[in-house]
């Protein structure tokens, strides 16, 4: 469960929602030099960013979605996974349009133990979301909004939808409300608004500017502590 969304207006900016089961994800906010991401404990005992913001500009989200055949592991030089690809784009080891050329080139499917799909954008506000198995797309739009349900194909997730689980809608409804002026603050209304509590409650959510290069960090959904990190 997460939400994520690109805004452009006078700034351009990213918001994330990061919804997980504690008793499942191992995760901890990790500041460096170059990248503020969520490091996630991997078997191989690392912390591996899959959500995170690099200084250039890269933003790169892995969202979970219901798999589907087309999309499982698979090796080779044919193949590349999605946290692969997510965690190469958020350390600016490939850029946007080279990104653009892997999902062209190679076969995009799910790491051998999860089934996400992904959002990855960069400084100028170029989007490019994939599916494995399914394709992708590029966006430049006013907008862009991703949370756990297919966008390409959306009748092959439809049967999956958690009743009561409107996230989507009710971040459309509220996006659509905004002009040319969108800020970090309006960002963090959004997020709080589909913030998610329980047992997959929303652990971090973290907003980046462009203008501003920075990210500004909330955890555990106390929305009136916000830490800001520069990368100046």
């Amino acid at each position: 469960m997460c939400t994520r969304f690109v805004y452009h207006g006078n700034d351009i900016i990213t918001g994330f929602n990061f919804d997980i089961d504690l008793a499942v994800w191992d995760h901890k906010v990790i500041k460096e030099k170059d990248r503020f991401y969520i490091g996630i404990l991997r078997p191989d005992g690392m912390r591996h960013s899959y959500h995170g913001v690099n200084r250039n500009g890269n933003v790169g989200t892995l969202l979970y979605v219901h798999g589907n055949p087309q999309g499982s592991y698979r090796s080779g030089a044919d193949f590349i996974t999605i946290a692969d690809l997510t965690e190469q784009f958020i350390r600016a080891e490939v850029t946007f349009d080279e990104a653009v050329h892997i999902v062209k080139t190679k076969y995009i499917v799910y790491a051998p133990d999860a089934t996400m799909q992904a959002m990855l954008s960069d400084a100028q506000g170029r989007v490019l979301i994939v599916e494995p198995g399914i394709g992708y797309r590029e966006e430049n739009k006013r907008y862009s909004l991703m949370t756990n349900d297919s966008l390409l194909d959306p009748d092959c997730t439809k049967s999956f939808m958690v009743p009561g689980d409107d996230r989507y809608e009710r971040a459309i409804s509220l996006l659509d409300q905004y002009g040319s002026q969108f800020s970090v603050s309006d960002a963090f209304s959004v997020l709080r608004a589909v913030r998610q509590e329980g047992k997959w409650a929303s652990r971090v959510s973290f907003v980046y500017s462009v203008r501003e290069r920075s990210v500004f960090c909330v955890e555990n959904n106390h929305f009136e502590h916000v830490v800001k990190y520069e990368f100046g």
